[in-house]
């Protein structure tokens, strides 16, 4: 059955306004100033410098003409269904559902315009202890939780297809990340591919199969991107540079401050300091010259292969049948978002 992009759309709105509704929308002290324009920002919970941004109020003070409105997501599916419904300008999201959203159905228009982290140890496949399961392999037959459309969702079919099962050998179950928690701790599910906070939650008692450090060494690298929507980036590129700085920003404090971008962390994500430290630490944060070289963003007018990234994130989804089919490398190309790079990351 073929369902048009308006059918589509009309669910993403509604589905949106229902996330909006009941997500956390984060703003000053006191009410928008309606004499303002406001912009939208979508994150997400797991520790990088995109919640270091939003703790210290570095937006509010680079973009003093604008109402800055935070919102919280619990999964890039819910991100891409928000963009859909125009609801958001900005998120943080994950380089599997970028992919999707680049591809078909949802041909989402929006542009990649910073990469927050590289998964490393802070995403992974953990069994729970008691199943017997002490491999990939053995997971044929058993039920398995990640959130659908996610990057975790994407390393455990790259995981299962290194280890010879496909997606139909396991009983898949799509949970977001504290569903799956609570099901973990009913013994509903046998494993759960996911990312932190809640990962240190499962590793409590549970054995890591794989991580998503172990995955890009295969040739499967996972990422979370802070993406821009199209209409943005093409009339307000003053403010996408503001976002830009900001974010570079975060990514040398995490570097040269780490216990300051801990502090930070853990006061987003509810957890001490020494927690937040051992999450960072788990992922792979680029230095300003890495995200501009060209194995990431590029520079202006020269994408770099993050673009590839993409390109073969969604031909590996179209195998799966996550997806129709994977667009051509330009569409991905095209998505990358690298006006005034690197000299907006230099200043």
């Amino acid at each position: 059955m073929t369902i048009s992009r308006r059918v589509i759309r009309s669910v993403a709105v509604a589905a949106a306004a229902a996330l909006v509704a009941t997500g956390c929308a984060v703003g000053g002290e006191n009410a928008p100033d309606s004499s303002k324009p406001t912009l939208r920002f979508a994150y997400q919970s797991f520790p990088s410098g995109d919640l270091v941004v939003k703790n210290n109020g570095w937006l509010e003070e680079a973009l003093p003409d604008y109402n800055v409105e935070w919102t919280k997501f619990d999964s890039g599916a819910d991100i891409n269904t928000a963009f859909v419904a125009g609801e958001i300008d900005f998120g943080a999201i994950g380089s599997s559902p970028v992919a999707r959203g680049l591809s078909a159905p949802l041909n989402i228009p929006y542009q990649v315009a910073f990469v927050l982290d590289v998964a490393g140890d802070n995403e992974a496949l953990v069994a729970r202890n008691g199943t017997g399961i002490e491999s990939v392999a053995d997971l044929r037959g058993k039920r398995v939780a990640t959130a659908f459309a996610s990057t975790a969702h994407y390393s455990l079919l790259a995981a299962l297809n290194q280890a010879g099962l496909g997606a139909s050998d396991v009983q898949l179950i799509d949970l977001q990340p504290q569903a799956s928690l609570a099901a973990w701790e009913r013994g509903d599910v046998d494993a759960v591919y996911t990312w932190l906070p809640t990962l240190d939650q499962l590793r409590a008692s549970g054995k890591t199969l794989i991580a998503s450090r172990e995955l890009a060494t295969a040739g499967k690298p996972t990422l979370d991107l802070g993406v821009v929507s199209s209409e943005v980036a093409q009339s307000k590129p003053e403010v996408v540079d503001a976002w830009r700085k900001a974010e570079a920003r975060a990514l040398g404090v995490i570097a040269d401050d780490p216990a300051a971008a801990a502090k930070a962390v853990a006061s987003e994500i509810g957890t001490t300091e020494q927690d937040a430290a051992n999450q960072l630490s788990q992922g792979v944060f680029l230095t300003p010259a890495e995200l501009t070289s060209s194995e990431w963003l590029g520079t202006d007018g020269q994408p770099g292969n993050l673009a590839q990234n993409l390109h073969s994130a969604a031909q590996f989804l179209a195998e799966q049948q996550q997806i129709p089919a994977a667009p051509d490398l330009s569409v991905f190309e095209s998505a990358i978002y690298t006006k005034g790079l690197p000299d907006v990351l230099d200043d």
